[in-house]
């Protein structure tokens, strides 16, 4: 029997956090509970410049502070066909005044269009993230 090949996607994943402590995080048409902005690294691109475009996309957020690579996973999508992401978190920090928007996502990835609605939820979360994007919470170094 033949071994299936795997696909690798490279993601950029981005933790942005606000004063003491609250996460940035939203929900959209067709996902499971919380997320963050995250997305796929396009060719030629690196993670860091992938979450800062992601981050903009997504969210709105235009200006964010410095990003800190945090961690590097390989998490499975999906076990057949297999689907296995490279999924590179980096923490950011912003100055939002608003603790609540909606914000219809740009760019060229399948989700433009879609409307995502953001908040914020205090750390540490107490609620599970969909697709494991909770698994590195506990790296962020955020005074509370």
């Amino acid at each position: 029997m033949a071994a299936k090949s795997v696909t690798y996607v490279q993601k950029a994943c981005a933790y942005i956090t606000r004063g003491d402590g609250e996460l940035l995080v939203f929900e959209g048409p067709e996902h499971d509970g919380l997320q963050i902005p995250k997305g796929t690294v396009e060719s030629g691109e690196d993670p860091r410049t992938a979450v800062l475009r992601e981050v903009a996309e997504e969210s709105d957020l235009g200006a964010v502070g410095p990003t800190r690579h945090l961690t590097t996973d390989v998490w499975t999508r999906r076990r057949s066909p297999p689907k296995r992401y490279v999924r590179h978190f980096f923490h950011a920090t912003v100055h939002e005044p608003r603790d609540s928007w909606t914000h219809t996502v740009t760019g060229e990835g399948e989700e433009r269009g879609a409307e995502f609605e953001f908040s914020w939820v205090d750390l540490p979360a107490s609620e599970e993230f969909a697709l494991e994007l909770d698994d590195y919470v506990h790296l962020l170094k955020v005074t509370a």
